[in-house]
């Protein structure tokens, strides 16, 4: 789970010069990144970005890919309490007090905007959601609050501070690293046995063993040869999900 001198596994690892596909837009009080696949399309993912923001083309990259793959509108947005993203340059001693008033449980209200926006402004009927890291955390949330939400895909990030976070009300895919300090083999074990035990919809836990935190979006496969197939994979059991669900 980290540790003192680092609480939070997260880096920056190999930025994407990325450019992108789509634009920047104002949804209320949410900056967004919306990009649209080249046919129309009635279907829509919320991207949730990681802790460094909204901007970063890493997550920009992902968001493309899946309109790509004909989803109409694709959010990849900062809410209103992270709106001064993580830094790599920040020294990690600050990390846990920067994260005390960005809770992603705590995201209903740009949650609300958003699902407004796509359905109202887009005329999107099919919603899911995708988040890498504290996105990851917002997406577990997501499944648990918004049945409309009709499919998420959580990539290492699980909600661990309450009890109240396996009664899912939308289809699952977590994927986590097997090498990911901040979701240990334990969480994973106590996450697997106890969604068996209470989600009465469809779930699943995926675990990359060799992969470590943040490996969907923060390797490049050129640089990476080695993590190649298992960052195709996992990229492709998320679009299987979404394909699945929506």
């Amino acid at each position: 789970m980290g540790n003192e001198a680092k609480p939070c596994p997260c880096d920056i690892g190999d930025r994407m010069e990325y450019g992108r596909l789509g634009q920047e837009v104002q949804i209320e009080h949410i900056n967004a990144y919306v990009v649209k696949p080249s046919t129309p399309s009635d279907k829509a993912i919320i991207v949730i970005h990681d802790i460094f923001g909204w901007q970063l083309p890493n997550t920009r990259y992902m968001a493309d890919m899946l309109a790509a793959n004909g989803y109409m509108y694709v959010e990849s947005y900062t809410d209103s309490s992270i709106k001064e993203p993580w830094s790599p340059s920040h020294d990690w001693a600050n990390f846990m007090e920067w994260l005390k008033d960005k809770k992603p449980t705590e995201i209903n209200k740009e949650v609300d905007t958003v699902l407004r926006y796509l359905k109202e402004q887009c005329g999107a009927k099919h919603i899911g959601a995708v988040g890498f890291c504290w996105g990851g955390v917002a997406t577990h949330y997501l499944a648990l609050q918004y049945p409309q939400v009709k499919a998420g895909v959580s990539l290492y990030g699980i909600i661990r501070d309450t009890e109240d976070k396996y009664d899912l009300k939308s289809p699952t895919l977590f994927i986590l690293g097997g090498n990911d300090d901040f979701i240990p083999a334990e969480q994973v074990s106590i996450l697997k046995t106890n969604l068996k035990k209470k989600c009465k919809i469809d779930y699943q836990v995926k675990t990359f063993p060799d992969q470590s935190h943040g490996f969907v979006h923060r390797k490049r496969e050129e640089i990476n040869p080695a993590d190649k197939p298992s960052i195709q994979e996992a990229r492709m059991d998320m679009l299987n999900w979404l394909n699945k669900y929506m």
